[in-house]
């Protein structure tokens, strides 16, 4: 079946109805936790061949995330789907104003490889709650993983009704060129911008999440102990291969060397002294992205790490201490086990320096005096973030996820899921029992009534 084919065929079946009704929606949310559970071992191999994720870190952020996603959208979903009643003005005397919650139509989704079963199947659970049918493209670069998507779904779901499409970036191009109802499309910038371009032909409306230098910051009086052990567990959670993970760490220069000293103890705590021998910690995904981070490792000086075997594509947690903004490692996102650190004297030099570059996707902030958070919060834009913690905010499923600017547009998550995948249809239900003669031109008081109801 060609791609054409497969896009005809989900039309014709989204037209028929039968992707609409509650009913269905739940049955298709349960019958894909189902098919989750059944395969827990299987998706566990897959991640552990992929990016050698251990059991722990492949069921939290993985399998765990998206139990505890459907779940939250089954209990809520029927609530979700309900007209809304909205009030109406003066003059709209005996009318009723509803909002429908309409699907797309056909739907697509371009997932990454970083989280390569969860971030594929989170935006599915939006597009199936919405009531759409939707095309999966996983990402060539977790082989195993897409594999197994694809063997999964193809067995168990019709293809008119959700289906997995493999291949490298030209099928993603071939996918593109469709004419879908909506596309959700979650990695890099430079690609999410050729998402965008591609949208824009047919004016499809799009998702992007997308990722940027998200910072860390701990101010003088920070609990260094948590802040260190949060820091570190949120850069190296996936060996730093996660789009909120904190990308650099500003630190207040009276209490550099101390934290210095915990992110170190928080390093061996986690990984053990020889991180590289760890069955545990999470590899690099491919050569070219481990190529690009060693040469990283060279930017600054290394105050912790810088070990890496590239024939196991692993590199050992590193801090970096005298980088600048110059250098490359600061240039774009770093997406590794790489934390450069950076100080300051007053918060507002950290402002001025997020402020210069691109919105980040996250921003972590750790200090004990609220009106500091606050300052922060409303002082810089970024698309979500934690005070005194780090990636927390993305597991409450009542947090919508999402960037803003370069780092991504839309959100999901929860609710959220649900929205990006429909469309509000704005419904008047006007009255035949009465007829107001001041909205028609024949009127002869017309306009003097108008005024005074708009005054």
């Amino acid at each position: 079946m060609t791609i054409q084919e497969l896009i005809d065929k989900q039309k014709a079946l989204y037209h028929t109805g039968q992707t609409k009704p509650y009913e269905f929606r739940i049955a298709m949310l349960n019958k894909l936790k189902k098919l989750i559970k059944d395969n827990e071992t299987s998706i566990l191999d897959a991640l552990k061949k992929d990016l050698n994720k251990s059991e722990y870190e492949a069921y939290t952020a993985e399998i765990g995330y998206l139990y505890a996603e459907i779940n939250h959208i089954i209990k809520d979903l029927k609530h979700w789907m309900k007209p809304t009643k909205v009030a109406a003005p003066l003059t709209h005397k005996g009318s009723k104003g509803m909002i429908y919650k309409e699907a797309y139509g056909v739907t697509l989704v371009i997932a990454p490889w970083n989280y390569p079963f969860q971030l594929a199947l989170s935006p599915v659970l939006g597009a199936i709650a919405g009531g759409n049918t939707v095309v999966l493209k996983p990402s060539e670069l977790t082989p195993n993983t897409s594999h197994l998507l694809a063997d999964l779904i193809t067995k168990n779901f019709d293809r008119a009704y959700f289906s997995v499409v493999e291949g490298d970036k030209d099928v993603s191009q071939k996918l593109l060129d469709q004419r879908f109802d909506l596309i959700f499309f979650t990695g890099s910038v430079p690609v999410g911008k050729i998402v965008m371009e591609k949208a824009s032909q047919h004016l499809t409306p799009v998702v992007l999440e997308l990722g940027g230098k998200s910072p860390a910051i701990v101010d003088e009086d920070a609990d260094l102990d948590l802040a260190a052990k949060r820091i570190i567990w949120g850069k190296c959670l996936n060996a730093g291969q996660t789009c909120i993970a904190p990308d650099y760490l500003y630190v207040h220069e009276s209490v550099k060397d101390a934290l210095l000293s915990k992110l170190v103890v928080s390093i061996k705590e986690m990984y053990g002294d020889q991180p590289l021998e760890n069955e545990e910690y999470s590899h690099i995904v491919n050569e070219r992205h481990f190529d690009r981070l060693v040469d990283y490792i060279h930017n600054g000086n290394v105050f912790h790490g810088g070990e890496h075997k590239r024939e196991n594509l692993v590199i050992e947690p590193t801090i970096l201490t005298d980088a600048t903004w110059d250098d490359r490692v600061m240039q774009d996102e770093i997406f590794g086990p790489i934390l450069p650190v950076f100080t300051f004297h007053t918060i507002e030099e950290v402002v001025e320096a997020v402020r210069s570059n691109e919105k980040p996707l996250a921003l972590y902030y750790f200090t004990e005096d609220e009106d500091r958070q606050q300052h922060i919060i409303e002082a810089l834009p970024f698309g979500g973030g934690a005070m005194n913690d780090t990636l927390m905010h993305i597991t409450n499923p009542n947090l919508p996820f999402g960037g803003v600017g370069q780092s991504g547009v839309g959100s999901y998550h929860g609710k959220a899921s649900f929205d990006a995948f429909t469309h509000e249809k704005s419904i008047l239900k006007q009255t035949t029992k009465f007829d107001f003669a001041f909205r028609y031109p024949s009127s002869k008081t017309g306009l003097s009534v108008i005024k005074k109801l708009f005054r």
